[in-house]
């Protein structure tokens, strides 16, 4: 019992020395005060936007809201139980062979479990986004890219699920090791996801020599930001959503632009991935890697201090369905202090752009053609807010676009 107590006195201390190192990243590479001393100027959807597009958007929103909490309550509520009862145990104890693949086996049963309990509410959504022309996939199709993602993350989950039990089949102190690799696994899944998961879902061309390539070359160059290549994504077959964005690090960073954007002005385009190049100038992917990574490595020692808590010990393969109960928990309680700290990290990239171009006028128009395209909620109530946004809202984008106008104004 007295060992017991020193290591879990030991992972304490590493659980607030990692949430120290956590805060002090997050607040040091965090804008959090942007355009000090600037007029304030309120959004406001009447003002861009006509009544039929918020009624669109209004629409929009109620119509996958429903399918959107319904999946998020149902994946929270599966989480609970394999993490407060013996269920994934139960499920996991028909699966025979080496404890390596009973792991693996067990990822692969409990996720198709929750994948199955969920798969009606996709469609569901997915039916709701081709009502709104926003879609257009065909069912299969959607079900390929449904189950490359499940396949994904299963893989990803494997893995992870397997240094865990592997670890503290072998060693007391798992927690040390598991950590380290933790935040690793973090830092290389996000180097490699350029190269090995993007292609996965979507085709890439290099973009054909033209205007609009040459001056988005030239944009990197005066943002700083060197870029290895031009991209078109072959988004067309998935969506009808607009987006772009500068992708990889050092040799394999490039420009990657929907094929959906290249009917849009060129203008609109440039400050699009203004924004984007306002990302990479900033480090932004690498910081957010950082914080994933000490996340990452935070959680497995909170994991260490909660098994005493469970009814058999991690070096247990039955104990596979407890464990992804908690990593399950864990993302889904920490995407809101994600969210906040996104939001502040789109808008510096949304300023960048900005000061990169110097044309609120087109970043205004930029913004409306996104938000009536995209459907965008453009007035989240509080709860959609916290959970969902990533991203300022779009009247929130285009007020900053007004305030740095009357700032720089002549």
């Amino acid at each position: 019992m007295r060992r017991l107590d020193r290591q879990a006195g030991i992972g304490g201390i590493a659980l607030a020395v990692l949430g120290v190192a956590i805060l002090a990243v997050v607040a040091l590479t965090t804008p959090w005060d942007l355009m000090a001393g600037a007029p304030s100027v309120s959004p406001d959807p009447a003002h861009d936007f006509t009544a039929a597009e918020i009624a669109r958007s209004r629409a929009f929103d109620a119509a996958t809201s429903v399918p959107s909490y319904l999946s998020l309550g149902l994946t929270v509520f599966f989480a609970g139980l394999l993490v407060a009862t013996p269920l994934g145990a139960r499920l996991v104890r028909r699966v025979k062979g080496p404890w390596w693949l009973r792991v693996v086996l067990g990822v692969l049963v409990l996720t198709a479990v929750v994948e199955v309990l969920r798969w009606p509410l996709g469609m569901w959504f997915e039916t709701e986004l081709r009502d709104f022309g926003l879609s257009t996939q065909n069912w299969g199709s959607w079900t390929g890219d449904r189950l490359k993602s499940i396949g994904v993350r299963v893989a990803l989950l494997s893995v992870m699920v397997l240094a865990i039990v592997g670890l503290a089949r072998r060693f007391k102190r798992w927690w040390i090791p598991a950590a380290v690799g933790a935040f690793v696994l973090t830092l290389a899944t996000s180097f490699i996801y350029p190269v090995v998961f993007e292609p996965i879902f979507n085709d890439f061309a290099p973009m054909p020599a033209g205007q609009l390539r040459t001056d988005l070359l030239d944009l990197a160059k005066r943002a700083d930001v060197p870029v290895e290549d031009v991209l078109v994504a072959d988004a067309s077959r998935r969506t009808t959503a607009l987006n772009a964005y500068v992708s990889g690090f050092g040799a394999t960073r490039r420009i990657v632009v929907y094929d959906t954007l290249l009917a849009a002005p060129e203008k609109e385009v440039e400050l699009i991935i203004a924004h984007e190049l306002g990302h990479a100038k900033y480090n932004d992917v690498l910081n957010g890697t950082l914080v994933g990574g000490l996340g990452a490595a935070f959680g497995a020692v909170l994991l260490f201090c909660l098994a005493p808590l469970w009814r058999r010990p991690l070096s247990d393969p039955l104990a596979v369905g407890a464990i992804m109960g908690f990593l399950s928990l864990a993302t889904v309680l920490s995407g809101p202090a994600q969210n906040v700290v996104s939001r502040h990290v789109e808008a510096r990239a949304d300023l960048h752009a900005l000061d990169l171009t110097r044309d609120p006028g087109t970043f205004i128009a930029m913004q409306k053609r996104l938000a009536v395209t995209n459907i965008s909620d453009l007035s989240p109530d509080a709860v959609e807010y916290v959970l969902y946004a990533s991203h300022p809202t779009a009247p929130q984008r285009i007020a900053m676009a007004r305030s740095w106008e009357l700032m720089n104004a002549p």
